[in-house]
């Protein structure tokens, strides 16, 4: 299997983070109002334009053409939008609805149908990524991801160290294939001295992904996680996912104390959706 052209954005998240105030930062009124209904996806950034006009520009420039937004049952303005107010024109936009927010694999489960059997992208919503990635798994012959190395997302990205070191740690093979996703790793792993690869849930699936994210069980937090079906996946289905190095940034729009370091970031970048 070669290029596709298919992506999955799962923008059903309920911004818990994003909806805490905790300090306060310089935000527009607009801006606060987003912030407060956790509204990451339309979070007005550069030129008013919402954060996910940006993330869509970027699949587009990699050469993606149909896009399936996994929103949530009350999500209408993110319709509204991109039905009528905004139609993509380099996109074929289609929605799938997660029923309850039950995690990052109970929402792309919820695309199956849009999968309709090829392999297709995974990505957030409130993360940019570089298109030199989104391309690159495009590419990909087969299962994959986006492996940042971490030095790179500090000093290219908007993500501060601690933040960083929240963030689940990639153990890559000699080969180049993902051996384990290490969630919540030990400071020991942290401190090592060399490379270490952190995942921004930039994912290639096949369609025998909707088997594992159907076979897992619950994490602690009780949600359906997207690490725990590759897990599946790769134990019990036998898959292989090539880890794409990349020594580049992500911007990330986890709280709104990230809206005013990625609005300044985006105030050049032209889209086009």
């Amino acid at each position: 299997m070669g290029e596709i052209d298919k992506a999955v954005v799962l923008a059903a998240g309920l911004g818990t983070r994003m909806r805490r105030a905790g300090a306060e930062t310089d935000l527009s009124p607009q801006q606060r109002e987003a912030a407060d209904r956790g509204h990451k996806a339309l979070m007005p950034v550069a030129a008013d334009r919402p954060f996910l006009d940006y993330a869509l520009t970027a699949l587009a420039d990699a050469g993606y053409t149909r896009v399936c937004l996994v929103v949530g049952p009350d999500h209408d303005a993110v319709r509204l939008r991109y039905q009528h107010l905004c139609r993509p024109r380099r996109l074929a936009l289609e929605f799938a609805v997660q029923a309850h927010p039950l995690g990052t694999a109970d929402a792309v489960r919820s695309a199956e149908t849009f999968a309709a059997g090829d392999q297709f992208l995974v990505v957030n919503s409130d993360n940019l990524y570089p298109v030199e990635a989104l391309e690159a798994l495009r590419r990909l012959n087969g299962p994959g991801l986006a492996a940042f190395e971490r030095q790179a997302l500090v000093e290219q990205g908007n993500i501060p160290p601690e933040r960083i070191a929240r963030f689940a740690v990639l153990q890559i093979d000699p080969d180049g294939c993902l051996r384990q996703i290490v969630e919540k790793p030990d400071p020991h792993t942290l401190d090592a001295t060399e490379e270490i690869y952190i995942s921004m849930n930039c994912w290639r699936f096949d369609p025998s992904f909707f088997e594992s994210c159907r076979s897992i069980q619950p994490s602690s937090r009780g949600e359906f996680e997207i690490a725990s079906a590759v897990e599946h996946s790769i134990r019990c289905l036998a898959r292989r996912y090539q880890a794409l190095r990349f020594r580049l940034g992500v911007l990330d729009l986890s709280s709104r104390q990230d809206v005013p370091a990625v609005a300044h970031r985006l105030t050049r970048l032209e889209v086009d959706l």
